[in-house]
C-alpha cells in the first residue's frame, strides 16, 4: 500500500487510504434513532463517529464497520456573486482558511540549553484552530486601501453541517444513522455478533436522552437458530435410537450399552473437530446427526452377538463377549473402512464446495472411526460387566406388546428370507432387473434439473432500488418512502431499514437499498408467511412503480456467495473491442434473455451509462487572458466538487473544513458561467471566456473482472426451472454474441459449476 500511495492522485492521498480485511457481505446493522426525531441524522451520525464507531471497530471479529450517515464538518458555502463583487476567488477563500485556521507551536520560555540559574520553563501557545461557525465567519479575506475589511461571512454562509451528504438511513420510518458491520475473514459470526451487542449495550449507558438502538439486520440469528434446531434434532435422534434399540433388544441393560457409547463417541468427534480447526456449526452438527445411527450400529452388532451366543450356548457374559469379538472384529473394521472410503473423497473438493463437504465428511468419518474403536474397546467391557447371564435356549418375550411385535417381526423375517431365496433361484432375471434399476437411476440423475443450494428462509431479505440515470435524491426518497410504507404494513415485518444513496449497483443519488428483518419463524408459520412469499408479493406490488426498478431479493443460502439467490455472470471484453462494443453485446444478451422462458429478472448489476457535462478548456485563450490552467482546475473543483481545506476541533474531535458553492449556485449547467478566476493583472475573468460546456454520454463507473472490462449480469430461474437450467440457457445465449466477447460465472454460480464438475 505504501508503495502504491505516491501513484495515487493528490486528492485521494489527502482523503486517506484505508485498508480493511473483511468479508464481502454485511453481517449485521445497528442504528441509532429518536422516536420523536429530536436529533437529526447528522447529529446521530456525529455521535456514532465520535463515541461509538471506534469502540465497535476494536471488537474482536469485526473486520470493517462503516457508517451510513455523516459526522459534522464546518461547511463554507460560497456565494459566487458576492465573491466576484469583491474581486475574490475560491482560491483566496481556501488560502485564508489555511492561514488563519492553524495550530501554531511557538515554543518555550526557558527551553534548553538555558542560562545558568534559569528558574522558569513555560510552554508558549500561539494561534489555535478555530472552533465555531462565527469564528470561521470572521476570517479575514482582504483589507481594502480605505481600511475596510472583507470577511468570510461577507461572501459565504458558514455553518456546521454534514461532512458527506451522499447517504441517508431511516429505520422503521424514523431518521437514523446506521452502522454496517462486516466480519473479519477468520471470525466466528455468533461470537462477533454477541460481542458487538454487548459493546453497544455498554455504550448505550451514555447515549443522549431519547436515543434508542435497533438491530434491523443480524444474519447470526439464522445461524444460531439453525444450530439450536440441529441440537434439538441430535437429542431427538439419540432418544429415538434408544427406543428402537429397546424395542428390538427388549433388555434395558443391553439397550444402555449402545446408549452410553453414543456420547463418548460424540465427545471424541468434538475433539477431532478441534484438531481440524472446525467450529460447531450447521455443517458439522448435521454430519453428527447423520452419524448417530452409524455410531450405535457397531455397538448394537456387538451386543446382539453377545446375547445370541449367551442364549444359544449358555456362556457367561465374559466368555460370550470374547467369542463374539473374535467373530465380528473383522466385519466391524471392514464396514467402517467401506463407509470411510465413501465419505473421505468429499474432503478433497476445492473451493466453497470443498469447505462445505470437508467439514461434513470429516465430522462424519471421525464419528465412525470413534464408533468402531469404542465397539472394540468400551462396548465389550460394558457387555462383560453389565449383561446378566441368559439361560441356554432363552427366547424373547412371547406375551404382551413385545410378544406381538416379536411374532410380527418373525413373520416379516420369514417372508424376507423366502423372497431372497426366490431372487437367488432366478438370478439372471434378478440381474437384469438390477441393471434396469441402475439405468433408471442414471437416467433420472442426468435428466433432473441441477442447482447448487436451495433457497433458504433466513429471516431477512434485501430490496435493491435503482432509478433512471440522472434522478435526484428527492425522487429516490419519494420511491423509498413508498417501499418503506408498504413493508411496514406487512404483518411479517419486524423492522425495516433503508439507505438512500447506496446500493449493490453502486453509489449515487438514484440508488437505494433496504433490509427487512422478519419476525421469528414460530410467529409466521405457513407458506404464505415465508420470505419467498413476502418477496413474491412485494415484487408484484412494486412492478406498478414506473419511476424505478425495484427488486426484492432473497440472500444466498451461504453468505459471501453473491448478494442474492439466482445466477451471477460477468460478461467480458476479451479482445479489447472497447466500451461501446461491450455495451452493445450486453444489450443484445439482455434482449435475448427477456424473450427466454427459462430466466427472469435478468439485469445489469451496476450503474448505467449516463449523460455527463464535459468542460473543454481553451488553454491558448486562457493564457492570452493571463489565467493559469491550475487556477481554473482548482476553482472548478472547489466550486462544484468541494475542497477539503484543513481541520478544526469540535467536541474534542478533529473534523474537516470543506469549501463549496452554495446549493442555489450549482444547480444548472449555466452556473459555470457565474464562476470567476483572477488573471495575472488582477482582473476577474469568467470561466465562460475560455471554457465550453458540452453534453457527452459515459459510464459513471468502469468494471473489470479478472483483468478484463466487464458487465455484471444477474438474474434468476423462471418458476419451475432450476438455476442449472437458467445458467445453461444463459450460456447458449452468450455463444451468439460477437467474437471477442466472453463470460465467466462468479459467486454462487461459479461454485455451482465447480461443484458439478467435481461431483
Amino acid at each position: 500500500v505504501q508503495l502504491a500511495t505516491p501513484s495515487l492522485p493528490q486528492t485521494v492521498q489527502q482523503q486517506g487510504v484505508v485498508v480493511a480485511k473483511a468479508t464481502r457481505n454485511f453481517m449485521m446493522f445497528f442504528t441509532l434513532s429518536t422516536t420523536d426525531d429530536s436529533l437529526d441524522e447528522v447529529a446521530l451520525g456525529n455521535y456514532i463517529a465520535s463515541s461509538v464507531l471506534d469502540p465497535i471497530r476494536r471488537v474482536t471479529g469485526v473486520g470493517e464497520a462503516n457508517m451510513f450517515g455523516s459526522q459534522y464538518a464546518m461547511r463554507v458555502w460560497i456565494n459566487p456573486d458576492r465573491l466576484n463583487s469583491f474581486g475574490l476567488t475560491a482560491a483566496d477563500v481556501t488560502t485564508a482558511i489555511q492561514n488563519q485556521n492553524a495550530q501554531v507551536p511557538v515554543g518555550q520560555i526557558g527551553a534548553t540549553p538555558s542560562v545558568e540559574g534559569q528558574q522558569l520553563n513555560v510552554i508558549m501557545q500561539g494561534r489555535t484552530t478555530l472552533r465555531t461557525a462565527p469564528e470561521f465567519g470572521n476570517i479575514l479575506l482582504r483589507t481594502n486601501p480605505d481600511g475596510s475589511r472583507v470577511l468570510l461571512k461577507d461572501v459565504a454562509r458558514v455553518a456546521l453541517g454534514a461532512e458527506n451528504y451522499g447517504t441517508q438511513a431511516r429505520v422503521n420510518g424514523h431518521l437514523s444513522a446506521a452502522v454496517a458491520i462486516k466480519l473479519s475473514p477468520t471470525a466466528n459470526a455468533l461470537n462477533t455478533a454477541g460481542a458487538v451487542r454487548e459493546k453497544v449495550a455498554d455504550l448505550s449507558r451514555f447515549f443522549p436522552p431519547g436515543v434508542r438502538v435497533d438491530y434491523p439486520l443480524d444474519t447470526s440469528t439464522f445461524v444460531r437458530i439453525s444450530i439450536e434446531e440441529v441440537l434439538k434434532t441430535l437429542v431427538e435422534a439419540i432418544a429415538l435410537v434408544f427406543l428402537v434399540m429397546y424395542l428390538f433388544l427388549q433388555n434395558i441393560r443391553a439397550t444402555l450399552i449402545p446408549t452410553i457409547v453414543v456420547p463418548v463417541a460424540l465427545l471424541g468427534t468434538f475433539g477431532s473437530m478441534l484438531a481440524f480447526g472446525f467450529s460447531i456449526n450447521v455443517l458439522t452438527m448435521f454430519g453428527m446427526v447423520l452419524a448417530i445411527g452409524i455410531l450405535v450400529d457397531d455397538a448394537i452388532v456387538v451386543v446382539e452377538n453377545v446375547e445370541r451366543i449367551m442364549a444359544e450356548e449358555g456362556l457367561s457374559p465374559l466368555e460370550a463377549t470374547r467369542k463374539a469379538m473374535k467373530q465380528i472384529t473383522g466385519a466391524l473394521i471392514g464396514i467402517t473402512l467401506v463407509l470411510t472410503a465413501v465419505f473421505i473423497p468429499m474432503a478433497f473438493f476445492s473451493g466453497s464446495v470443498g469447505t462445505i463437504y470437508r467439514q461434513f465428511s470429516l465430522s462424519l468419518v471421525s464419528s465412525m472411526l470413534f464408533s468402531v474403536f469404542l465397539a472394540m474397546s468400551l462396548t465389550p467391557a460394558l457387555c462383560a460387566t453389565l449383561l446378566t447371564p441368559i439361560p441356554k435356549g432363552h427366547k424373547h418375550e412371547k406375551r404382551g406388546f413385545f410378544g406381538w411385535f416379536n411374532r410380527a417381526f418373525a413373520k416379516s423375517t420369514t417372508r424376507y428370507q423366502s423372497s431372497v431365496g426366490r431372487i437367488l433361484k432366478h438370478s439372471p432375471v434378478s440381474i437384469v432387473v438390477y441393471v434396469l434399476i441402475i439405468g433408471l437411476v442414471c437416467l433420472f440423475y442426468v435428466s433432473l434439473p441441477s442447482s447448487f443450494l436451495p433457497s433458504e428462509d433466513q429471516g431477512y431479505f434485501i430490496t435493491n432500488i435503482q432509478l433512471p440515470v440522472g434522478a435526484t435524491k428527492e425522487r429516490t426518497d419519494e420511491v423509498l418512502r413508498q417501499v418503506e410504507d408498504y413493508f411496514l404494513k406487512q404483518p411479517e415485518i419486524e423492522s425495516f431499514i433503508t439507505v438512500a444513496g447506496f446500493s449493490f449497483n453502486g453509489r449515487g443519488q438514484n440508488s437505494a437499498l433496504s433490509f427487512g428483518r422478519l419476525k421469528d419463524w414460530n410467529k409466521r408459520k405457513g407458506a404464505q408467511h415465508t420470505v419467498q412469499a413476502v418477496i413474491a408479493r412485494a415484487a408484484a406490488k412494486f412492478s406498478s412503480i414506473k419511476d424505478a426498478i425495484i427488486f426484492p431479493l432473497n440472500p444466498p443460502a451461504i453468505n459471501e456467495l453473491g448478494n442474492s439467490t439466482g445466477f451471477d455472470l460477468e460478461l467480458q471484453d476479451l479482445a479489447g473491442l472497447g466500451h461501446d462494443k461491450l455495451l452493445a453485446a450486453r444489450n443484445q444478451l439482455l434482449a435475448m434473455a427477456a424473450k427466454s422462458p427459462v430466466v427472469v429478472g435478468v439485469r445489469v448489476q451496476g450503474l448505467e451509462d449516463a449523460a455527463q457535462l464535459k468542460i473543454d478548456l481553451d488553454e491558448q485563450k486562457a493564457n492570452a487572458l493571463g489565467v493559469s490552467p491550475a487556477d481554473i482546475n482548482t476553482t472548478l473543483q472547489t466550486a462544484f466538487g468541494s475542497a477539503y481545506v484543513n481541520n478544526f476541533i469540535n467536541g474534542n474531535r478533529v473534523q474537516r473544513v470543506i469549501v463549496q458553492l452554495d446549493a442555489p449556485f450549482r444547480m444548472s449547467p449555466d452556473d459555470v458561467r457565474n464562476v470567476y478566476v483572477r488573471n495575472r493583472a488582477g482582473t476577474m475573468v469568467p470561466l465562460s471566456e475560455f471554457t465550453t460546456v458540452n453534453w457527452i454520454y459515459g459510464s459513471p463507473q468502469l468494471q473489470h473482472y479478472n483483468g478484463f472490462p466487464s458487465y455484471e449480469i444477474i438474474g434468476a430461474a423462471a418458476s419451475g426451472k432450476s438455476t442449472g437450467e437458467a445458467m445453461d440457457a444463459m450460456e447458449e445465449m452468450a455463444k451468439q454474441l460477437p467474437a471477442g466477447i466472453g463470460y465467466e460465472w462468479t459467486g454462487q454460480s461459479y461454485e455451482e459449476r465447480l461443484s458439478g464438475s467435481q461431483a
